[in-house]
């Protein structure tokens, strides 16, 4: 890990800053609301490509905040925004045209069309396991859409908020998009503003009073939230592959992604045979004794002390109810270390089966039915992701049927975050709202309509006052008919 210094990152906002920094963008966005594609792809196209010459720059901060892999970096910070401007930039002609839509008949003579403008000025709250990402993802749509923005990076990845601060002043005026750093105060502060629109990543509990605080200003709001999200294998799945994506998909960043899946439900017959293939998959990933899983450089760690508390005593309160370690449970509390871990025979009313894990403890659980897997699922809030691996169709179409969830990958994990055209998010608990592609431009949009009336009017003129005895047949004509 990078021992350097962090940036100075300026963490002091009174109220009357902030509110300073607000007034400003909101006096600028009537200009911004006015811009063309051609000017708002340029804006994009210049994030892209000051996030690539900025590349080295982010390894080092990413590395000093909490030892991501460059090639992690790579691919999970900087590939998913360049690869959602791409997306932004080819089809923002077509996003920002209106869309004509019907009229009935019996408005013979007009035309109807929903027309995408910005919502005005926006506030962008970001969490710190992925910092770049989930700090520039919902910006670039924001963007697209023609609105200014404040971005709130967290302040647990302190050194990335601080290139993040630094990036945003030399791309743009700070009359348009700003990044405000600091601590819960400044959080909460912000969130008493008056914005337009308010996209929040993070937990249930924050979530719950940033949409507290927006229905002050009856701001609109997105909520990206997390979950347990299942992972269920049934036996006619390829164990290998399986394992290999399981695995993949839960150790990436540490276990500390919201759609990493974090408990598996597999079909009894198969339950050994995938504990051993995810145990193979994760020594060749990390190495195959206990000390090359630490000295790996490709494995991540926690991000704070209390994060790494949280995480150890989730796994000691497991393993003291009677759950086995089969890979992993290693620690170290200097580096905020802590093993890529499997778990057998875990309690369901163990603190590791009752709330999201967001670490690298991964306990699978044997089911003999497929109903038994189903209630499992089902006894918990909704989860952002679930993942199926399956060859048998019938099992796909019951749990797509009989579950709820965010999204849903079959035979795959975590891919479904990056298609820039699939809208991304949760439901009740996991989350209110879409990002990413056309959902996401729209999401930062107010959606208009508008009725042009470009001749006639005569089929409703009989309808106007006074009633009378013929008005009243043409109203029971047109309730019939029209």
């Amino acid at each position: 890990m990078q021992t350097s210094d962090p940036l100075p990152v300026p963490t002091s906002y009174s109220e009357a800053d902030l509110r300073q920094i607000v007034e400003t963008l909101q006096a600028r966005a009537p200009v911004v609301r006015q811009t063309s594609a051609a000017q708002r792809k340029t804006k994009l196209q210049r994030l892209a490509d000051a996030l690539l010459d900025r590349r080295e720059v982010f390894y080092d901060a990413l590395d000093a905040d909490f030892a991501k892999a460059p090639v992690e970096i790579d691919l999970t910070e900087l590939k998913a925004i360049t690869k959602e401007i791409e997306h932004a930039i080819a089809h923002l002609d077509d996003w920002m045209a209106p869309d004509r839509v019907r009229s009935p008949l019996l408005f013979a003579g007009s035309r109807s069309a929903l027309h995408y403008e910005p919502k005005g000025t926006v506030l962008i709250m970001a969490p710190w396991n992925y910092p770049v990402n989930l700090t520039l993802g919902p910006l670039v749509s924001a963007l697209a859409a023609g609105n200014c923005a404040v971005l709130k990076p967290s302040e647990h990845a302190p050194r990335t908020a601080a290139e993040l601060q630094e990036l945003i002043a030399d791309l743009y005026d700070e009359r348009e998009v700003r990044v405000v750093t600091g601590g819960p105060d400044v959080a909460e502060a912000l969130t008493r503003q008056p914005f337009d629109h308010i996209y929040f990543t993070g937990s249930p509990t924050i979530g719950r009073r940033v949409m507290k605080a927006a229905a002050e200003h009856l701001a609109s709001i997105t909520l990206e939230l997390g979950g347990k999200s299942p992972t269920v294998v049934d036996a006619t799945a390829n164990l290998e592959a399986t394992a290999g994506r399981i695995a993949w998909a839960k150790y990436t960043n540490a276990g500390q992604t919201c759609i990493a899946p974090d408990y598996v439900l597999v079909e009894e017959s198969v339950h050994d045979a995938l504990v051993d293939q995810i145990v193979t998959h994760v020594r060749q990933f990390y190495g195959a004794t206990a000390a090359a899983q630490r000295a790996s450089t490709d494995y991540a760690r926690l991000i704070h002390d209390q994060h790494y508390e949280h995480i150890t005593n989730l796994l000691h309160g497991a393993v003291d109810a009677g759950t086995t370690v089969v890979q992993g449970g290693h620690h170290d509390a200097d580096t905020n270390y802590v093993s890529p871990t499997v778990l057998t025979d875990v309690p369901l009313d163990c603190a590791l089966m009752q709330e999201e894990i967001f670490g690298p403890l991964l306990p699978v659980l044997p089911y003999t039915t497929l109903d038994e897997a189903l209630q499992v699922i089902n006894n918990r809030p909704d989860p952002l992701s679930l993942y199926l691996f399956s060859e048998r169709e019938s099992t796909v179409e019951t749990i797509l049927s009989r579950t709820t969830a965010g999204s849903t990958c079959v035979n795959e994990a975590l891919l479904h975050f990056v298609n820039p055209n699939l809208p991304f998010g949760g439901t009740g608990e996991s989350g209110l709202g879409r990002g990413h592609g056309r959902r996401g431009f729209r999401e930062f949009s107010n959606e208009r309509s508008v009725l042009r009336r470009s001749h006639g009017s005569a089929l409703l003129r009989p309808l106007y006052p006074p009633y009378d005895r013929l008005t009243s047949r043409l109203a029971d004509w047109v309730l019939r008919f029209f």
